[in-house]
């Protein structure tokens, strides 16, 4: 029997272990995340619940009947919520594709400075960048909009894509490109079956740190809308003082979209390679 032979039989051999190995990393990784869900979750169904006690004494589902009542508006700011995220994601997505392309795949004078001036918005403080936009969204009337805040929002997560797919296009061959063109494909064919499919992982993974930061952003929120926006976050934070129970339902609640979101696009973050054009691997 040959060397290569004897090999893969060695790896069939330990393909239930490796399975096995896999499984108990991933248990301990949903562990890990949701045991800190535990008392949130304990929270959100508990009346009274005082310390030095291990569980609630009294519990109830108060909570959730208030957040689930149509009087309480949750549902609403849950719709406005996954609106702006989903708005945000896209936008900063489309933009950071073109701008990550020129910074990943090209070298040019002055380079430097470019990423500097992408991360200036995160290294100034977001309410000063929110007191700064506050101002000339109101002189152009779009201050108390699902609009302005959706482009509010824009400044904080544009630079994450961007920097997320100029990591990716650095490690992309242009020879793809170059190929389908001499085969005769336009250069918006090649775009669409060729560019696309090899960097959407990457892009996926960059929308979702834009839906991610616009879905939890409370400052920009408040200061832009005006608290005629209102968000899931900002309800949260009006009952983080004031009723823990609702404020942990409301908690859960804020964090639904990102678990279904992570668990939609686990095969991209789990290091999956894009196929192009149906006709082979990367």
């Amino acid at each position: 029997m040959s060397a290569d032979s004897l090999a893969l039989v060695a790896r069939k051999a330990d393909r239930p272990r490796r399975r096995l190995r896999d499984g108990l990393g991933f248990g301990t990784l949903m562990l890990a995340l949701a045991l800190p869900l535990v008392p949130v979750a304990v929270w959100s169904i508990s009346a009274t619940w005082f310390f030095p006690d291990v569980v609630p004494t009294r519990f109830s589902t108060r909570s959730w009947e208030y957040v689930l009542s149509p009087d309480a508006k949750v549902i609403p700011a849950f719709l406005t919520s996954l609106t702006i995220a989903l708005a945000v994601s896209v936008i900063a997505g489309l933009i950071g594709l073109s701008a990550g392309r020129a910074l990943g795949l090209h070298s040019f004078r002055g380079k430097r400075i470019v990423y500097f001036l992408v991360l200036a918005p995160e290294i100034v403080p977001p309410l000063t960048v929110a007191m700064g936009n506050q101002v000339a969204f109101i002189k152009l009337g779009l201050a108390d909009t699902i609009l302005g805040v959706i482009l509010v929002q824009l400044v904080p997560t544009i630079p994450y894509v961007t920097l997320v797919m100029s990591a990716v296009y650095s490690n992309y061959d242009l020879n793809y490109e170059d190929q389908a063109r001499v085969l005769g494909a336009s250069p918006l064919r090649a775009f669409f079956h060729v560019t696309l499919p090899a960097v959407f992982p990457g892009l996926v993974v960059a929308a979702l740190f834009a839906f991610l930061i616009a879905w939890s952003e409370y400052i920009m929120t408040l200061l832009i809308g005006g608290g005629v926006v209102k968000t899931l976050p900002l309800l949260l934070f009006s009952f983080a003082t004031s009723d823990l129970s609702i404020a942990s339902a409301l908690c859960l609640l804020c964090i639904l979209p990102a678990i279904v979101i992570l668990v939609l696009s686990s095969r991209y973050l789990s290091g999956g390679r894009a196929n192009i054009g149906g006709f082979g691997r990367l």
